[in-house]
């Protein structure tokens, strides 16, 4: 055996100590990110406390990409005819104009409805800042299914150009997005808008 043979051994005992090293520490931080995937995917969805169960699709709660189109949607479906019907004939023209009407909330269940009033309380502080956003569930119209939330600003600002010809109206001044059928509006333009929805004789209910 030569001198250089126990220095070579040695090396390589040292890099195949490194080695599996190595491959350990990647087996513990694949072992974490699996861990943490397990955790997030079993986290459960947002719920009232009143009702033991998940808010989704079926009680309003809509995904990304939905249009007025949608026929599977409930958040689209359980809209009110007339409003539906409204929607869908601006959206076919505003189509030729590039826009799409997408929904960012439409007809809502009461139980979302208190969901979104309870986020909105804990997200602003109080109930009186929370309403001038969200209404109650017996107020809403989207519980009725008398309003929509278009999304994108390329079709709200179509609809505040176009939507009095079809009886779209934007109702409040703090919710460009919001929009409610006034089929008046056809022959005599949108009413004055309110502020927000505190000022609306409806939320005073």
């Amino acid at each position: 055996m030569s001198a250089s043979q126990p220095v070579r051994t040695a090396s390589r005992r040292t890099r195949s100590t490194i080695r599996t090293a190595f491959l350990l520490a990647n087996v513990a931080v694949a072992g974490i990110f699996i861990h943490q995937s397990l955790a997030l995917s079993s986290a459960p969805v947002a719920s009232t406390g009143a009702e033991d169960r998940a808010l989704g699709a079926a009680d309003g709660a809509v995904g990304q990409g939905v249009t007025v189109f949608d026929d599977e949607v409930p958040a689209v479906v359980n809209l009110d005819p007339s409003l539906l019907s409204a929607l869908r004939r601006a959206a076919k023209d505003a189509a030729g104009d590039g826009v799409v009407f997408y929904v960012n909330s439409g007809w809502r269940s009461p139980a979302y409805q208190e969901e979104l009033l309870r986020q909105a309380v804990s997200k602003y502080g109080s109930a009186e800042e929370a309403a001038r956003w969200v209404a109650t569930p017996e107020t809403s119209p989207h519980v009725s299914g008398q309003a929509i939330d278009i999304g994108r600003s390329d079709a709200t600002a179509w609809l505040s150009e176009h939507g009095a010809a079809y009886g779209l109206c934007q109702i409040y001044d703090n919710e460009p997005w919001h929009y409610e059928l006034r089929p008046e509006a056809v022959e005599h333009g949108c009413p004055p808008r309110y502020a927000d929805p505190t000022h609306d004789p409806r939320m005073q209910r």
